[in-house]
């Protein structure tokens, strides 16, 4: 039997890590651990990056106890790899120029035809000459995935399979800089993750990601898409919600071992470190409803495991 790979975590550093954010590297660093996996730490800085962001998000996974193997990847210093999977996929005449605005695709996705949200494929069938007439304009070109399917299964740890759509996905984008779908899967391939813990909104976007890894010939991880913290009104937590940092929490007179507990708590366990938790963690135990968390910093259970 081969040995396991890796789990990972992988914020974007735009800003401080919310509760809800802890609570996901919580558990995608406890799947890694619980299961003989090692877990690595990439920063995806292909898009905004705010100064100092990143560093405080290391810290602040330190400070709940989540720990990592070897050395913080970056997304921007890995584009010769993202280049290498959009030169193999040209070479298979998989991919297409894109001349579209962003609000021609949001108009175009949002018309009646094919999945919703999907690009409907406005620009793939773009003679020559129309190609070099929108180059002339100065239109910059994204590059799209030429899909050959339309629909792709993936089987995730706590929905069960999942069919979900598969459209011409954009591999790099009209600035030049590689797409998070192409970016994540080259990524986790090269880090050798084998398994991807991680919001259950991402679900959506996973049959594309999975589609496009059998395309490069790489592995498809196995999923474990968790449910998310959200406000009493039911929205994904913002700092306008209150005390949603561990710096705000801080700031209140909160430890960390006592945001992690709330945090355990949360899922149904009680501990007041990672390593308790640890000790104790059981996926199959899991809650499948959000976590509300309310602008006062009280904890509520949508459902208890």
């Amino acid at each position: 039997m081969a040995e396991p790979g890796a789990g990972r975590y992988a914020p974007s550093p735009s800003g401080d890590l919310h509760l809800g954010n802890l609570r996901t590297a919580l558990l995608a660093w406890a799947f890694a651990r619980s299961s003989g996996r090692r877990f690595v730490l990439r920063i995806d800085d292909l898009d905004r990056v705010r100064p100092g962001a990143e560093q405080r998000q290391l810290d602040d996974l330190a400070a709940v106890g989540v720990d990592w193997d070897g050395p913080v990847v970056r997304q921007s210093e890995r584009r010769p790899l993202y280049e290498a999977a959009i030169e193999r996929l040209t070479a298979a005449g998989l991919t297409y120029e894109c001349f579209c605005t962003r609000r021609e695709v949001q108009k175009a996705a949002t018309a009646p035809h094919g999945p919703m949200g999907a690009y409907p494929g406005t620009c793939r069938e773009l003679t020559e000459p129309e190609r070099i007439r929108l180059r002339a304009e100065g239109r910059p070109a994204a590059l799209r995935l030429r899909a050959t399917v339309t629909e792709f299964e993936v089987h995730d740890a706590l929905h069960g399979c999942y069919r979900g759509p598969v459209d011409d996905v954009v591999l790099r984008r009209g600035d030049g800089v590689a797409a998070y779908n192409l970016a994540v899967v080259v990524d986790d391939a090269a880090q050798d993750v084998d398994q991807v813990v991680r919001g259950d909104d991402l679900l959506p976007s996973t049959p594309r990601q999975a589609y496009l890894a059998t395309l490069l010939g790489l592995p498809v991880p196995h999923y474990a898409h968790v449910p998310l913290v959200l406000n009493p009104a039911g929205r994904r937590l913002a700092k306008r919600d209150g005390a949603v940092t561990l710096t705000d929490w801080r700031a209140l007179g909160n430890t960390p071992g006592e945001v992690v507990s709330a945090l355990a708590a949360s899922l149904g366990y009680i501990a007041t470190s990672s390593s308790e938790l640890l000790a104790r963690f059981d996926p199959r135990r899991l809650p499948r409803e959000p976590w509300i968390l309310d602008v006062n910093g009280l904890l509520q259970h949508s459902r208890c495991p």
